[in-house]
Formats: structure tokens, C-alpha cells, sequence
């Protein structure tokens, strides 16, 4: 009862002082202050997201130009700032707080439109008869078995690299193109670590499936983004718009962890792959609570 009733007396009294004062004595508003006082990044950014829910739950009347412009394009971003600054009353000769300002909206923008864009390559299924399609399997393959030819395009030959049968494209099913493009981004630019990886997952013990573990991943890291679990990381790892690479960059990550991971809990069999893999997905998630985390591989 008391919170209810401390909540409500906050809400409309004690907090419109409190800001009163702190902007008398500061010269600043809420928004100056939070974007002044965080660390680049994940804190910044994520502050003037808190500020614009704030102004939502307590229907101020300055949320609108600020909900406005955490959901404007790219193009969009210079003009929201000068909107904002002009709500706010912030003079425009304060270039520290217009390129924080700047640089969190094009992290926010580009993130939706960074999952936008893996979202319209997840819906693109494998088609043999796609000439680009076929030439980034036959890659993966040449990435992955430099010594060893591969003598059919269906083949049992697939099963080396850890595809189910004779044909790929049935496992693709699932993450589309996706699941090809980020096995074939880690191949190509971490080749040394995928080859490993690949010997290692062919343990007589403790062996996975190298190529559907990876597509699994796909569908790990294309979660994470989509329910917003990877904004922390992103939002410290690009100042400013985040992009496809990014993306790719953090699968390589998982893929090269999860290995690491699945050998120190030394399953009894590959029974146990979803229970592990249910643990391995929750221990990514507890790192990015954290809004210090980066969580990428260096070439």
C-alpha cells in the first residue's frame, strides 16, 4: 500500500521538484544530465531509452518529440536531435550533449534496422537452383576440407562437416540463407579456428554435428537480437549504426565459445545437446545483463 502511495506522490509532486532543483542548480536538464554523467556506449544509449519510458509511464508532456525520436530513420536522427534540443531548451553550442544525443539514436536506429535486415536474410530458403547459393556451399566446404575433394554435390561426403545427409539444403529449413552466410563469415575469417573446431567436434567421445551446432547458433544469436538481448553488447561494440558485420562477428563468438563450453562440461552424449544447449544460452544471456559486455573474437 505504501509503495502505491509513495509512487503516486512522486510521481506527482516530489519529482517534478526534484528535477526543478537539480535543473537550477545544474543548468541541465534530465536528459543532459544522464547523457553528460554515462560512459559511451551501452549506459548512454540505454539511458535515453529509460528517460523516454520514464516520460511515457508519467505522460509528460515533452514525450512525444522523444518518443518520436527513438523510432526515426537514419536520415531522420539530425533533426530529431535539434527537435529535442529545442523541447528541451538545451543550447545548441552544447556539442557534447548533440553528438551523444546523435550517437545513440543512430545506434538505436541501426539496430532495428540491423534486425530487419537478418530477419529478410533468415526468410531466404536455401534454393539449388541459385547459382549465389551454391557457390557459398561449395565454399564452406573448400573453407572447411581444403585436402579433400568433394566428389558429388550430393554426397555423404556432407556428413564430415556435420550436415545430417546427402543434401544440405534440407538443413537449412530453419534459419533460411542465415544459417549458411554466418557458417561460411566464421570459415572465411576465422579459418584456423574453424578447422579446429571441426576436428574437435569429431571426438569419439564427446563429438557434435560441426555444421547443425553452428545453424543452432544462427538461431541463438538471431533470438538474441530480436527480443533485445544484444543491444548492450552492440551498442558498445559500434559507435554508431550497427551493421550486418557486427551481427556475424557475434555468432563467431558463440560458435567458438560453445565449443570451448560443450568440452568442459563433457556431456555423457549428443542426447544431451539441448540441455546444454539451454545452459550455454542462459550463461550468453547472464553476460549481457552487463552493460560493459563485448563479446567478440579478434582475428
Amino acid at each position: 500500500m505504501w509503495a502505491h502511495v509513495w509512487g503516486f506522490l512522486y510521481s506527482k509532486y516530489f519529482r517534478f521538484w526534484l528535477k526543478w532543483i537539480l535543473r537550477l542548480v545544474t543548468g541541465k536538464c534530465e536528459l543532459q544530465r544522464l547523457l553528460g554523467g554515462a560512459e559511451a556506449g551501452a549506459r548512454r544509449t540505454l539511458s535515453v531509452v529509460i528517460i523516454k519510458q520514464i516520460m511515457s509511464s508519467f505522460l509528460m508532456k515533452s514525450f512525444t518529440v522523444l518518443r518520436n525520436a527513438v523510432h526515426v530513420e537514419e536520415a531522420e536522427v539530425e533533426k530529431c536531435v535539434r527537435d529535442v534540443m529545442k523541447e528541451k531548451n538545451i543550447e545548441q553550442k552544447d556539442t557534447g550533449f548533440k553528438t551523444n544525443l546523435h550517437i545513440s539514436l543512430l545506434q538505436i536506429s541501426g539496430y532495428k534496422k540491423l534486425y530487419l535486415n537478418v530477419e529478410n536474410l533468415r526468410k531466404v530458403p536455401y534454393d539449388s537452383e541459385n547459382e549465389e547459393h551454391e557457390e557459398q556451399l561449395i565454399e564452406l566446404w573448400n573453407l572447411l576440407m581444403p585436402h579433400e575433394n568433394l566428389r558429388a554435390r550430393i554426397s555423404k561426403q556432407w556428413c564430415d562437416i556435420g550436415f545430417q545427409g546427402d543434401d544440405p539444403k534440407t538443413d537449412f529449413r530453419g534459419m533460411g540463407l542465415l544459417g549458411l552466410v554466418n557458417l561460411v563469415y566464421f570459415s572465411k575469417h576465422y579459418t584456423n579456428e574453424a578447422r579446429q573446431i571441426l576436428s574437435r567436434s569429431n571426438h569419439p567421445k564427446l563429438g557434435y554435428s560441426y555444421a547443425i551446432v553452428g545453424i543452432n547458433l544462427t538461431e541463438m544469436a538471431y533470438s538474441l537480437l530480436k527480443n533485445g538481448a544484444l543491444k548492450p553488447h552492440l551498442y558498445n561494440v559500434v559507435s554508431g549504426l550497427p551493421q550486418m558485420e557486427h551481427f556475424h562477428q557475434f555468432y563467431c563468438y558463440l560458435v567458438y565459445e560453445f565449443d570451448k563450453f560443450w568440452f568442459e562440461e563433457e556431456p555423457e552424449s549428443i542426447m544431451h545437446f539441448n540441455q546444454y544447449r539451454e545452459k550455454f544460452h542462459e550463461k550468453i544471456k547472464g553476460l549481457l545483463l552487463d552493460y560493459n559486455v563485448v563479446l567478440t573474437l579478434q582475428e
